[in-house]
């Protein structure tokens, strides 16, 4: 963002010198709605992903599928398959509940980046996450990466991966 704020800067300044040697019209400025739109957009994918991380870690399923798009793909290493929609994880959540006694007791995020890619952003960190199941408590630790696109103003996640570390 620094860079583009220089950018911007440097463009202004190259304008009117060009306006005052050449008596041409100076480019008009970059507009700001976007830049500040821009800016902020990292930290709202951030917020997104971390309403994610939060209500799965507390073992709140209405919460953490409210955030995700009824079209949205998981691909898990747990999994034989991809779901191809939050209703076939909720299918897949119940039964792991049901038959397994599936319990999420906490995760943790680190090692977080955002690349906002215009009205996507892809958000990738590491997770630990501590689970119990009939068997007993088990830790994973896990690379995630989640894919959101902009809706009206929210950032709603579209994709979610985990791979194992």
């Amino acid at each position: 963002m620094r860079l583009l704020a220089l950018l911007t800067v440097a463009v202004a300044l190259l304008s009117t010198e060009v306006q005052s040697q050449t008596g041409a019209p100076a480019m008009s400025p970059t507009p700001t709605a976007p830049v500040a739109a821009a800016s902020r957009a990292p930290g709202e994918v951030s917020a997104a992903a971390a309403a994610i991380v939060a209500a799965f870690g507390r073992h709140d399923p209405r919460a953490y599928f409210a955030l995700f798009a009824p079209e949205a793909t998981f691909v898990f290493h747990t999994t034989p398959q991809r779901l191809n929609s939050r209703a076939e994880y909720q299918a897949e959540w119940a039964k792991w509940e049901k038959e397994d006694g599936f319990r999420v007791r906490s995760c943790k995020s680190s090692d977080q980046r955002v690349q906002v890619l215009g009205d996507a952003a892809v958000f990738t960190h590491t997770v630990v996450t501590e689970i119990s199941t009939k068997q007993g408590p088990t830790t994973m630790r896990e690379r995630e990466t989640i894919v959101f696109r902009r809706d009206g103003g929210k950032w709603i996640a579209v994709h979610e991966h985990l791979s194992p570390l």
